[in-house]
């Protein structure tokens, strides 16, 4: 029986706990999750992509299914490489519909043989958005809500420089 290999991809400028709900339930349904940090993003990230995969490696290190890789290019070549047969993609909201269902019609144009499934954050992370994160981290706000503490200490790090 083949490996059910799935990629979660994203930005993760910086993992919040609502994908870090995502990563976790993700972890169970698929024998390897990889996490997916976007080195290539019209979004200009507060942390550079090796710094993103190196916090979300710290995150996630008890949990022996999960990896954390950086990407280039278009994610269904990622995928066909990782022989990944499936994407899973977090809704926080409905306004998040809209676009993933776009990006996934379009991935399903690219490779039909590569499936997207959506998940729900649980509803008290719904309302938490990176950009959200960066501008109370640059303010001096508490991230407690928002992050786990080795976030915060990084962001908080980062918004000293």
């Amino acid at each position: 029986m083949s490996k059910r290999i799935a990629i979660y991809p994203g930005t993760f400028d910086p993992i919040t706990k609502g994908h870090l709900d995502i990563i976790n339930r993700g972890r169970i349904l698929f024998d390897t999750l990889i996490v997916a940090v976007a080195n290539s993003s019209p979004k200009s990230p507060l942390f550079s992509v090796t710094e993103r995969v190196d916090i979300i490696r710290n995150e996630v290190k008890k949990h022996k299914n999960i990896k954390v890789e950086s990407f280039d290019g278009l994610l269904v070549n990622y995928a066909h490489e990782k022989k990944a047969s499936t994407l899973l993609r977090g809704l926080r909201v409905i306004s998040d519909f809209e676009y993933e269902f776009q990006m996934a019609l379009t991935n399903r144009e690219l490779a039909p043989d590569i499936e997207t499934v959506f998940m729900m954050t649980a509803e008290n992370y719904a309302h938490i958005s990176s950009r959200f994160i960066r501008d109370i981290a640059r303010l001096g706000g508490d991230l407690k809500s928002f992050v786990s503490p080795s976030v915060a200490r990084a962001l908080k790090k980062k918004n000293k420089k």
